[in-house]
């Protein structure tokens, strides 16, 4: 049963600040790309990486998750000597069952499953951020460098600086200092919330966090500084590539317009694919009234009006008459005859009918305010809906 390197994906999280389009499924079932789930990216970089054990740690609303990925067949991770692992919070004998806490107590929860596998290394992801990384180049850093932790890095602009754990480093390349989300930045050497691990050394203070009562029990706050403070080796991981943390429906809605600019995030790479449970869908159709510009179409799509600079999911419905500008269309949407949807995100399943108008093209460029309509939600004919504003099934906010 022995690995040498296991990986622990962080799946649990409620994406409170993608509001609707968490209400009722964890951030990382989210769709993403018209083909993709935002997880798929994480699972796909294991695989590819020859890392063969994932524990995914499910919390909020974990049902769409645990059925998505299943046995892990599309990512080939079904195998006998290893696989993928739904790992929730569980009550013990004798104790009373509680949630993950944190970022560690959730590692510190599931101890006994990764002991069961005997590694020397832990990789710790978060399962809510798009990119491509080969880990084991990571872990063969981190081996070379002798360090007890290794953090993927990347550089940020300084006024983004304040969303990140930000660190410096000594000459010798260590890390010297670390501070979560600082008010004011001092670096732009920024956290992308992946570690590789000594598991032993780890093990260590995940027991010790987990006693301190006056700890966070997570990552940022708690174990880097308390290891950095104590003198432990860790060593900066640079990463060049694209990467975007979705947390945000600003940022959700960059990132799947990145996705037409294929130079930005390589989808079409044979040697790296991003593999993920593909729904058995008919091929799009398009329609002698269609016009396309410039967007990604999957399949099971209808399309019959005039389509641009957009994604849309499988099975979108687009009718006659209607125009679809600079917005994400989830899997299941269907957009009435002369609709019109400018600069928006549209939830799974959600009708918007006749003559509705969602969003708004931005005046000025650099200030974009992106409307939102909840999964399920159904938009009365000839309604508007505001740049900007969000629109829950059965509720507006």
């Amino acid at each position: 049963m022995k690995k040498e390197c296991i990986a622990m994906l962080l799946a649990g999280g409620q994406g409170s600040r993608l509001y609707a389009l968490t209400s009722k499924a964890a951030k990382p079932i989210i769709p993403f790309g018209g083909k993709y789930r935002i997880i798929d990216f994480p699972l796909s970089n294991c695989a590819n990486s020859g890392i063969d054990v994932v524990g995914v740690l499910t919390q909020y609303q974990p049902l769409h998750l645990n059925s998505y990925i299943g046995s892990g067949q599309p990512w080939d991770l079904d195998i006998q000597s290893g696989g993928v692992y739904i790992l929730p919070p569980y009550q013990g004998y004798g104790q009373k069952g509680r949630w993950f806490s944190g970022t560690a107590n959730a590692i510190y929860q599931n101890i006994e499953f990764v002991d069961m596998w005997d590694p020397e290394y832990i990789l710790v992801l978060s399962g809510d951020h798009i990119y491509k990384m080969d880990y084991s180049d990571m872990l063969s850093q981190h081996k070379e460098s002798g360090a007890d932790c290794t953090i993927a890095v990347i550089r940020v602009p300084i006024a983004e600086a304040s969303r990140f754990g930000i660190m410096d480093t000594d000459s010798r390349g260590f890390v010297c200092r670390f501070t979560e989300k600082p008010q004011a930045p001092e670096s732009d050497l920024a956290s992308m919330g992946i570690y590789i691990f000594t598991w032993k050394k780890l093990r260590e203070y995940l027991i010790a966090d987990e006693a301190d009562p006056m700890s966070d029990k997570d990552f940022g706050k708690n174990i880097i500084p308390k290891m950095l403070a104590a003198g432990e080796k860790l060593w900066p991981y640079s990463f060049e590539g694209y990467w975007r943390d979705v947390g945000t429906i600003d940022s959700l809605w960059e990132a799947n317009m990145d996705m037409l600019t294929p130079e930005l995030i390589d989808l079409y790479n044979k040697m790296w694919p991003i593999r993920s449970r593909s729904p058995k869908k008919p091929p799009q159709f398009i329609g002698k009234s269609a016009v396309i510009k410039n967007s990604v179409i999957t399949e099971g799509c209808e399309i019959y009006g005039l389509v641009e600079n957009s994604v849309l999911g499988n099975s979108v419905t687009v009718r006659r008459g209607a125009k679809v500008i600079g917005s994400v269309l989830m899997p299941g949407c269907v957009i009435g005859k002369n609709a019109k949807i400018q600069y928006a995100v549209i939830g799974e399943g959600a009708v918007v009918e006749e003559g509705a108008v969602i969003g708004a093209v931005p005046e000025n460029s650099g200030k974009r305010s992106i409307a939102t309509v909840g999964p399920d939600t159904v938009i009365e004919a000839k309604s508007l809906v505001k740049a900007g504003a969000m629109v829950y099934a059965e509720k507006e906010a």
